[in-house]
């Protein structure tokens, strides 16, 4: 904490912790000052020593210590430093009778004192002088655990400990250490396992009593178990039944004399009656000589072996039940003479004499059996007269008026010890009985309450009665929804403040009632009491013989032994918590319990606390504590005359017969002022308590929960009242523990506070404008009288004439007051720092929050009370439609100051600006325009003076005219503040933010449409911009349509989703693409209800441009794929069609979905046709080659039928010239010549018959709309026409675009996707003349660009590959296709090249040369000796530029085609290299006719060099080998042709390591070299290799190098005498 101003440092010294000690009240008693050097931590008092906790973690002790062998005659009054402590730091000390404890910081339990009884928890001592470490070790833990303690409390012969777990260890001797346990004393600390699982906050010790505070449980979400219907413990019938004339009464109120049920499966041996210590005996003894002979046993009960009673003699307990219940009938008759009894009498006839036993056998089994008969026989009607009663409930009550006198003198089984003269315990306890509420009799969860007006008895209709009506309507009633008073908590608060929702709960001796569950009885374990559930216990403390306990609302209850009136009250004793008798006003916050006295610590009329002492007085002087050297009692708590002296007192304790206070001084105010604000919030606290219990509850039974507005007031209410509760209690433990302000939670958590009250205050104003004040009037005159003189007084209004309206708002406001309180009280702390000190700067800040928030509140509250007045004076018929809670009044133009420009001479306009919405009024109609989806901006008044305003909603837009130009700024500045309200939270708290003058022109908001007959009916939510939907948004219709996307001036535009019922089969039709202008414009996929599925360009929301249309499945009945030219949603143009079905694929023209123009089409039978189509049919000329080579060239009429002129030409070469009809394969009929050809027949006639591709759709026509959607993105309207400059920034555009629908989602981009995109942002240099260093840069970038469809070019790239692909791939990969698939490529490279140049206009064109740099122009001709030729890096071709991006991707189904082409040559070479192969290395070059000097003679394996033997195999020119083989891996022939070259160079590299010396081959002697590499290449496909390398060479190279190493082996290849002749010669040979 930062330090405090210097003067309050000085005077702070010594006078922080300072301890006062004084016995008795007389006014002549003067506390002594316990002086020490360091301040007073925490006190703590035994029956005649001390322990003190000071700063530093010292402990010192003071009185009589027996226990020090210095200190064994005397007592000291100076205290003594615990030296065994010394090096350790000590958090909390407790005080026994004759011991002590104390917890260190690392939770450690140090004990020393008496140990007689072991409650030290040292074994082998009876005397423990010096603090000594106890060992508490959780043994169930494996392995072993020590457990940390948080505090330990000391009885007379127990102790009890708290660990960081919440759990409690006990360990000394006797009933109050709540162990299952016979043998004392208990040395080892044991866990209380009936505490297990719940969260305990405090223990405290009496003498032989235990008390702990538990937090409540939260309520179960399970269902709960059916009831048992006897005790577990004493066996007695838990619901018991009276027969009254036609109805029975039922009842619950079993109570265990035993005092606690034990679980399933306890120990219920009669062994446990040595808990007692033999006390119930020696009371029968007393009042039953006679009947105890052989009862007693030394140190407890004699165990009887089988029974499981702890009592002596069951039989006669039983008696003495009959005879007390006998008598308790008696009275019971006596004071109830109109509800006799149908019992007989003669039932509960028995010996007076006979003691108290276990349980009544056979009248519980009898009434057990009539219950559960009484149930059978009336359960179907009590089904359905019970409804809002579930079983648990109606068996719940079933315990009878007969029965309760019983238990209750059961009860009165209690201890009655030596010496006392007064009242039979019986008789007290029988006086006590009609005040007792709910008595404990189980575990379970006490906290139920049961239903109102019920009252424990439900009366059900007698066995032969029928249902009365007035019962019927009674339990009829609707349930009303309760409403919670006291919630449970605030959930975040929880984690900052202390817990309001407390049980307590003990066990021990009850002999003088200090349990306080209305009995004399002892409790072996814990058990809950009930009298104190939702009482809100913050605070115990236990004196020797009674109990006090402390509720958040500062309250004291206390119960026990009143002999000298310690308990605060003359009830004399009492067994169940009480009030104690405080004059009003006294708010007590702490509390003391000694032998016979108690010391409460209060707040009185100031802000200094005061003290209070009830109990036995001490006479002065006097150091025995005999009842007759003291001198009386107190009737009540009396005051402390000398507390005014002490200073602030903090905290207090009692012991034995002293009282102890710990006080601190005021330091320049800090001190008052934390008192200050403990004692506000307390007294706030009672405040709010008094109007829950005073005002609120009277009128929720009345049924007023049935208001939504109301209930949520109330829940509202309740919520801010356990706020304060919790936050008073943790002021008053603040007080006790720290003063750093820094642990004030309403600084550190002051939004929980702000927020609260912000949803306070909004209930109220909302119950305020609907007239729910006036609501409650009658009510509050039928609870509180005509004048509701108790609400004047809780509201404390002082204003004459206020209606009771008027009181009750005034009551509800009340708390909006305390924020200024806390205002004021953080301001008055802040004072007493430096005004530099960071505590002082937050404590203006959070002092300023409250403040402000208090301004906007009452705010708030003008507003809803200018709303109410409103809403009284306007038309009613509106009222019902426009009144709602949350809308509050801004202004309306009822004095004309606002009207409609251009409205008729006699209209009523009527403007009403609401915080949620603009109202127009008209007579009897209104329109309500939505305040999130309002524009409102001047107009000029230049125009005729006019003070117009001009409005605009998403469907209207008009002029308002104001009356003056004040009245325009006003009503301009009223809306737009209003919208900025409406748009930042819907007019919540804005108190603290800085409003902007405008509000936003684009904005998000939700608007249904109502006027547009496009849009009629729809919802849309998102982004506007002037009453225009304008960014991203959702629209949905009522008939089930909805976009998601993009808007652009309130039509769909850009990307975006939409989905179309189609009602006929029950799906939706789906569309996700690009919208441009409210239609379907652009790339986008559709996806039919019916299956079909259509991917590419749309216009006008109809298909156009390139697109693909799967219709269909596999398995359905016409699958087929579509993809091609669409014009206004028809086929048209250049397409491929794909029916897989029939097993045919059509690749040509279309109009209007149907084939007309020229086609091929290819079957999965190996039928190929080309020629013209017209209707759908192959219709005209055309060309159909069979799987055999059989050709039929003319003219055809229908698919597959041939009519007309033609040639059929067979595999062999004859054809038939002539007329031709019939469908080709079912027979033809013909008419015409047949002719056989001539031998001498030149080939080149021949081939000219059978060239392909003359009547198929040229390349360059093919896919006409894929280049043009590219030139369309490049912002071109055709080919080559347009500006770089705008190609350049429409790319950019797409990027940018692209990149950020993907940015939401990152899984679709791949990091390195990514990162091209990221390259792609730098656009390259593309003006000037193109260098080879620039053309490389230009490579880059396109290989690059053709990577990411996002790019343009990618995107052109991509679906060139689809549509190749498509074409080429499953029936299309015929042989026939491979020239026109060849062409297609090449048209592709040509037409991609053109728009390279479009983007590069200054590259040159295809052939053209690069521009030279500066400094490669002085060696151009820098080697002579080699073959000239054009350098391939120099020349610019389509090829080489783009062949490396587009044969990659087309390669496998392009060489699929040329394999096919290729098979039979393939074949025979293949054959050929098989054979060959199996030849040694040295025989196969000599059999090609390798000179022997190039043969090598060695060859290296595994790094060693070996020689080359006659049957070596596969060891020559390797290398060589293993670089041809890799043409297969590459797919560009410059690629295929750099592994040739690469080939040839190891062959010479190998020759020259050979020779050793330069060597210039010949083609001679190379060409046989090359063979020997080529065949042990083993290439199976070489012949389609070749091909395409032919097809797809650069022109550049084909005279070059390459090109010559490339005839080398094309020659090798084609020749049919190179590699025929060899096997034949090797076989000679």
């Amino acid at each position: 904490m930062d330090k405090l101003k210097s003067s309050g440092e000085e005077e702070s010294s010594g006078e922080r912790g300072v301890l006062h000690t004084w016995r008795g009240y007389s006014c002549s008693v003067t506390p002594d000052k316990v002086l020490l050097s360091r301040p007073v931590l925490q006190a703590a008092l035994g029956a005649k020593h001390g322990v003190l906790l000071v700063e530093g973690g010292q402990v010192y002790s003071f009185g009589e210590l027996p226990w020090k062998q210095n200190q064994a005659l005397s007592g000291t009054t100076e205290p003594i430093l615990e030296a065994g402590l010394s090096e350790q730091h000590v958090v909390s000390v407790a005080a026994g009778a004759c011991h002590s404890g104390a917890v260190t910081e690392d939770g450690a339990v140090h004990m020393w004192g008496d140990n007689t009884y072991g409650q030290c928890g040292l074994s082998g001592l009876s005397v423990v002088p010096n603090p000594t470490p106890v060992g508490v070790v959780d043994c169930e833990a494996t392995p072993p655990q020590p457990v940390r303690i948080l505090e330990v409390a000391c009885g007379e012969q127990h102790t009890l400990a708290l660990s960081t777990r919440h759990e409690v260890w006990s360990w000394g001797s006797g009933c109050q250490l709540g162990l299952l346990t016979t043998t004392f004393p208990v040395w080892k600390p044991q866990k209380v396992e009936h505490l297990a699982g719940r969260h305990v906050l405090q223990v405290v010790c009496g003498s032989s009593h235990s008390l702990a505070l538990v937090r409540c449980l939260p309520p179960p979400h399970e269902a709960r178990r059916p009831p048992l219907d006897k005790c577990g413990q004493c066996n007695q019938s838990l619901y018991t039944m009276t027969d009254k004339e036609d109805h029975v009464i039922i009842s619950d109120s079993h109570y265990c004399p035993l005092g606690v049920e034990l679980e399933e499966g306890d120990s219920k041996s009669g062994s446990e009656g040595s808990l007692f210590d033999g006390e119930v005996p020696e009371v029968a003894a007393e009042s039953h000589g006679d009947e105890t002979d052989g009862t007693k046993a030394s140190g407890g009960l004699m165990a009887t072996g089988v029974k499981s009673s702890p009592y002596p003699d069951e039989q006669a307990l039983k008696d003495y039940l009959k005879r007390l219940s006998d008598q308790s009938l008696a009275e019971h008759a006596s004071k109830n003479p109109t509800t006799p009894l149908t019992e007989p009498a003669d039932v509960f006839i028995s010996d007076p004499a006979t003691p108290v036993a276990q349980s009544v056998t056979p009248m519980g089994s009898a009434l057990n059996h009539l219950v559960i008969s009484c149930a059978s026989a009336v359960g179907e009607r009590v089904a359905s007269t019970y409804e809002a009663l579930s079983l648990r409930k109606v068996i719940s009550y079933w315990s009878g008026v007969c029965y309760e006198p019983l238990w209750n003198s059961v009860a009165c089984m209690c201890v009655q010890g030596p010496g006392e003269g007064r009242e039979r315990p019986e008789e007290r306890v029988r006086q006590e009985e009609h005040r007792q509420g709910k008595k404990s009799s189980s575990l379970g969860d006490i906290r139920e309450e049961e239903a109102e007006g019920l009252n424990r008895r439900l009366s059900l209709p007698g066995l032969l009665s029928q249902v009365s009506p007035r019962l019927l309507r009674r339990v009829s009633r609707p349930p009303v929804r309760a409403v919670a008073l006291t919630p449970v908590g605030v959930a975040e608060s929880d984690a900052h403040l202390p817990s309001l929702q407390t049980e307590v709960w003990s066990w021990g001796r009850g002999q003088e009632g200090q349990l306080g569950h209305g009995d004399l009885l002892p409790r072996l374990q814990p058990l809950c009491i009930k009298g104190l559930s939702g009482k809100e216990v913050i605070r115990l403390a236990a004196g020797a013989l009674h109990s006090l306990v402390l509720t958040a609302q500062s309250q004291v209850y206390s119960w026990g032994s009143n002999s000298f009136g310690q308990l605060g009250h003359m009830e004399s004793p009492s067994t169940i918590p009480r009030l104690a008798k405080l004059s009003e006003g006294i708010r007590v916050w702490d509390v003391g319990a000694g032998q016979n006295h108690t010391v409460l610590l209060a707040d009185g009329d100031c802000f200094q606390p005061i003290l209070y002492y009830s109990g036995q007085q001490v006479k002065e002087g006097s150091l025995e504590t005999s009842q007759e050297q003291t001198g009386g009692c107190t009737q009540q708590p009396v005051l402390l005359p000398f507390c005014m002296n002490l200073g602030y007192v903090s905290s207090v304790c009692a012991g034995g017969q002293s009282c102890a206070a710990l006080a601190d001084r005021n330091v320049m105010g800090f001190i008052a002022s934390l008192h200050e604000l403990a004692a506000a919030e307390r007294k706030y606290y009672c405040k709010l308590t008094s109007i829950k219990s005073i005002l609120l509850q009277p009128l929720l039974k009345l049924g007023m929960s049935c208001t939504g507005l109301l209930q949520n007031l109330v829940g509202r209410f309740g919520r801010l009242s356990q706020l304060t509760g919790q936050n008073s209690a943790s002021l008053t433990s603040f007080l006790r523990r720290s003063r750093d302000v820094r642990g004030l939670v309403v600084l550190d958590n002051a939004h929980l506070f702000l927020d609260t009250y912000s949803e306070y205050c909004t209930a109220i104003g909302n119950l305020l404008v609907m007239g729910g004040f006036q609501a409650l009037v009658k009510p509050c005159q039928d609870v509180f009288g005509k004048g509701a003189e108790a609400v004047q007084k809780l509201s404390e209004c002082c204003e004459d004439g206020a209606t009771l309206a008027d009181v009750l708002i005034n009551l509800f406001y009340l708390p909006v007051r305390h924020l200024h309180e806390y205002g004021r009280l953080l301001l008055k702390l802040a004072t007493c720092y430096e005004v530099n000190s960071m505590d002082y700067q937050k404590l203006q800040d959070v002092c300023s929050k409250y403040e402000s928030l208090a301004l906007h509140l009452k705010r708030k509250r003008k507003e809803a009370e200018y709303t109410l007045h409103f809403w009284k004076s306007f038309p009613g018929k509106m009222t019902d439609s426009l009144r709602k809670p949350s809308r509050r009044l801004v202004c309306e133009s009822s004095n004309k100051a606002l009207t409609l420009q251009n409205a008729g001479r006699f209209s009523v306009n009527w403007f009403i600006l609401f915080n949620d919405a603009l109202v127009h009024a008209q007579f009897s109609t209104h329109h309500v325009f939505p305040l999130a989806t309002l524009w409102v901006e001047p107009i000029s008044e230049e125009n005729a003076g006019l003070y117009g305003l001009k409005v605009t909603s998403p469907e209207e837009s008009f002029m308002l005219l104001a009356s003056s130009p004040s009245e325009k700024a006003k009503w301009l500045r009223a809306i737009n503040q209003t919208v900025e309200q409406a748009l930042s939270g819907a007019g919540l708290d804005t108190s603290g933010a800085v409003m902007r003058a405008d509000p936003p022109i684009s904005r998000t908001a939700s608007y249904t449409f109502y006027k547009d007959s496009r849009l009629k009916g729809a919802t849309y939510e998102g982004r506007w911009v002037v009453g225009k939907p304008h960014g991203r948004g959702v629209l949905k219709w009522p008939d089930g349509r909805m976009y998601t996307g993009t808007f652009k001036n309130g039509l769909e535009d850009g990307y975006g989703d939409y989905i179309v019922p189609n009602k006929t089969l029950n799906k939706n039709d789906y569309y996700q693409g690009h919208w441009k202008d409210g239609k379907m414009h652009g790339f986008g996929t559709f996806r039919y209800a019916t299956g079909e599925v259509y991917e590419g360009s749309f216009q006008d929301n109809m298909r156009h441009g390139h697109g693909m249309l799967r219709s269909g499945k596999l398995n359905s009945t016409s699958p087929s794929v579509f993809i091609g030219q669409w014009l206004h949603d028809k086929k048209t143009g250049y397409g491929v069609f794909d029916d897989i079905t029939r097993g045919e694929k059509y690749m040509g023209l279309w109009q209007d979905d149907q084939r007309q123009g020229n086609g091929v089409i290819v079957t999965q039978f190996g039928l190929y046709y080309e020629g013209a189509f017209s209707n759908n049919k192959m219709m005209g000329t055309g060309v159909l080659l069979s799987e055999d080579d059989t050709t039929f060239e003319g003219d055809f009429s229908d698919d597959w039928t041939l009519s007309g002129k033609g040639t059929l030409t067979m595999p062999n070469g004859d054809y038939i010239e002539g007329s031709f009809s019939g469908v080709w394969g079912t027979g033809l009929k013909i008419s015409g010549s047949y002719y056989k050809p001539n031998i001498y027949d030149s080939d080149k006639e021949k081939s000219c018959t059978l060239k392909l591709g003359r009547l198929a759709v040229p390349s360059e026509e093919k896919w006409k709309a894929v280049f043009e959607e590219c030139w369309s993105r490049l912002g071109c309207d055709s080919p080559g026409q347009g500006e770089t400059s705008t190609a350049w920034d429409n790319i950019a555009i797409a990027l940018t675009i692209n990149r950020r629908q993907h940015r939401d989602s990152p899984e679709l981009l791949s990091r390195s996707h990514n990162k091209t995109l990221e390259s792609l942002e730098f656009i390259p240099q593309h003006v000037g003349p193109v260098t080879l260093e620039k053309y490389h840069i230009i490579r880059r970038y396109l290989i690059k660009a053709c990577d990411t469809p996002l790019h343009p070019l990618g995107r052109l790239v991509e679906t060139l590959v689809a549509v190749y692909r498509m074409t080429y791939v499953g029936v299309g990969a015929n042989r026939r296709l491979l020239q026109q698939a060849v062409n297609e490529i090449k048209s592709y490279l040509s037409r991609i090249f053109q728009i390279v140049r479009f983007l590069f206009p200054d590259l040159p064109e295809e052939g053209g040369l690069l521009a030279e740099a500066p400094n490669e122009k002085k060696d151009s001709d820098s080697n002579g000796t080699k073959i000239e030729s054009p350098k391939p890096g120099r020349v610019v071709s389509s090829s080489a530029l783009l062949l490396p991006v587009l044969l990659p991707r087309l390669f496998p189904s392009l060489f699929t085609l040329y394999a096919l082409e290729k098979e039979k040559e393939d074949d025979v070479y293949w054959e050929c290299v098989l054979r060959l192969n199996k030849q040694p290395d040295l025989a196969l070059l000599a059999f090609l006719g390798v000179q022997q000097k190039f043969w090598p003679a060695t060859m290296t394996v595994h790094g060693e060099k070996q020689q080359i033997l006659s049957s070596t195999k596969d060891a020559c020119f390797a290398s060589a080998v293993e670089t041809l083989q890799q043409i297969s891996t590459t797919f560009t022939p410059s690629d295929k042709l750099q592994v040739i070259q690469l080939t040839f160079e190891e062959i010479t590299q190998e020759v020259l390591s050979l020779l050793k010396q330069d060597f210039l081959w010949s083609m001679d002697d190379l060409f046989p070299v090359f063979l020997y590499v080529v065949l042990r290449a083993r290439i199976r496909n070489l012949g389609s290799e070749v091909s395409l390398i032919e097809d797809f060479m650069d022109p550049c190279v084909q005279h070059g190098e390459h090109g010559i190493m490339f005839t080398t082996l094309k020659v090798l290849l084609l020749d049919p005498t190179v590699y025929t002749h060899i096997p034949v010669k090797l076989n000679n040979t």
